[in-house]
């Protein structure tokens, strides 16, 4: 067994380092495979579906609900002027998903592409916010108080310590909230108490440790921020 490789062994293993080189080099110069590429954002097809919407898909212009260039006027609907980019479309993710269902929201969201998304979202992060006002001065010191500083006994952080001092939030984490229609706000904040809304833990918990009153103290000052 000893023996030096007879003539047919050693022709045998030099075929098969041939082989194996020949594939070695065929990977070597085989491509690799291409990234997908990725699909920058129309503010321009996001401006077309936000003001008139898809009727061949049953999307209605978002325009009729949230106002020209995002700016509602309906205050149980959020102005969306100004708002993140990564936020706007984050949400419309979520009211695809059990998430964040709402009825209305929940039905277009589905029907909206990938891109839609996108589109929409760029359009409405470059307009811009016509501000609001806080309105019951009896509040008012509370709501900043809370905003501000929080609710220490209740382990209520600083709004501003995530939002900012004038409400314009962090992108995709935190939306921007300063000028926002104080009902809508109160509404966020009981969604997010009962856990009908779940696309955020960190404000379902805080939200259930404040009153109704603190509530909307609070939302009537950030309506007034700018």
């Amino acid at each position: 067994m000893n023996r030096a490789f007879s003539p047919f062994a050693k022709s045998l293993i030099v075929a098969l380092l041939a082989v194996s080189a020949t594939a070695s080099a065929a990977e070597e110069k085989k491509p690799a495979a291409a990234e997908p590429a990725v699909v920058k954002a129309d503010p321009a097809k996001g401006a077309k579906l936000f003001t008139e919407g898809d009727a061949t898909r049953s999307i209605p212009a978002c325009v009729s609900c949230h106002g020209e260039a995002g700016n509602s006027t309906i205050t149980v609907n959020p102005k969306l002027a100004g708002q993140h980019e990564g936020y706007i479309v984050k949400q419309l993710n979520d009211f695809a998903s059990p998430a964040r269902v709402q009825a209305i929201m929940s039905t277009y969201a589905k029907a909206m592409t990938d891109e839609d998304k996108k589109n929409v979202a760029a359009y409405l992060a470059a307009q811009t916010q016509k501000p609001g006002a806080a309105k019951n001065k009896d509040t008012v010191d509370l709501g900043k108080k809370i905003y501000r500083g929080g609710i220490a006994e209740k382990n209520v952080p600083a709004c501003a310590s995530c939002h900012g001092a004038g409400g314009a939030g962090v992108p995709v984490q935190y939306p921007r909230i300063g000028g926002q229609h104080q009902d809508y706000t109160v509404a966020q904040l009981d969604l997010f108490r009962t856990d009908a809304r779940k696309n955020s833990p960190q404000m379902s918990t805080i939200a259930k440790r404040m009153s109704a009153d603190e509530m909307k103290a609070v939302a009537d000052y950030i309506a007034g921020l700018k």
